[in-house]
């Protein structure tokens, strides 16, 4: 059975000589593996770029009652990056922020609250010119609540956060003290991000450590996010 759909690409691996198995979000299936074939040809016109980090496509694909692994029939761009593949800045973003999508969401059914707010927002950040330096803290804490364990408040992340290192710690010294700095910054990023005034890198590496740990804390063998190093040097 074919089903026409748009996708988001999560990650790809390479399979065989000239394929890959490419790791997609679609709107009508949830996320599904597919093969592709030949696309990693080293000749003019390879199509592999298709198959990047949170590409948007357009997607006639196979379906199968027992699941698994299935192949995709037509395949195009769905909208076409202005600014993303010529700044490292946001390609990184987008590399660190389609893992973490990769490594939380594994339903295979439709949600279309979820496809929309994924699809719009890479839109949305690929249109903007500046002042994206919150973006990836935004995204994370919107996705929260698409995922079920969505903060309210800072306090919130905060002392789960902290509640968490001081259970796993030896010492009597809760950390709750030293992180709740960052409480005032989570409220702005969720209530009026606008106008968040996040002081410098440091105190947004910090944040996006938190808000990992928080995530680690809801989201079962999340396991190391290793495209986090890319993105820490990328905009330190």
């Amino acid at each position: 059975m074919l089903v026409k759909t748009r996708g988001i690409v999560l990650n790809y691996i390479k399979f065989r000589e000239t394929s890959i198995i490419a790791k997609v979000y679609t709107e009508q299936l949830g996320v599904q593996s597919y093969i592709v074939n030949s696309v990693r040809k080293k000749t003019p016109g390879s199509r592999i770029a298709l198959f990047q980090p949170f590409t948007l496509l357009d997607m006639v694909v196979y379906t199968s009652q027992r699941g698994g692994i299935t192949r995709i029939s037509e395949y195009k761009t769905s909208y076409s990056f202005s600014s993303i593949p010529f700044d490292i800045r946001k390609s990184s973003i987008l590399l660190f922020l389609s893992e973490m999508v990769s490594r939380t969401v594994k339903e295979e059914e439709e949600n279309p609250s979820l496809f929309h707010f994924l699809y719009n927002s890479i839109i949305a950040f690929d249109e903007q010119q500046e002042h994206f330096e919150n973006f990836h803290l935004i995204f994370l804490l919107h996705l929260s609540h698409h995922l079920g364990f969505g903060p309210s408040s800072g306090a919130e992340i905060i002392e789960q956060v902290a509640f968490s290192a001081n259970a796993q710690s030896n010492t009597v010294a809760p950390p709750v003290l030293a992180l709740q700095a960052y409480e005032v910054y989570f409220d702005q990023l969720l209530h009026t991000p606008g106008e968040a005034a996040i002081p410098n890198g440091k105190v947004r590496r910090e944040m996006l450590s938190i808000l990992i740990r928080y995530y680690q804390l809801h989201v079962e063998r999340l396991g190391e996010v290793k495209s986090l190093a890319i993105l820490s040097e990328v905009l330190s």
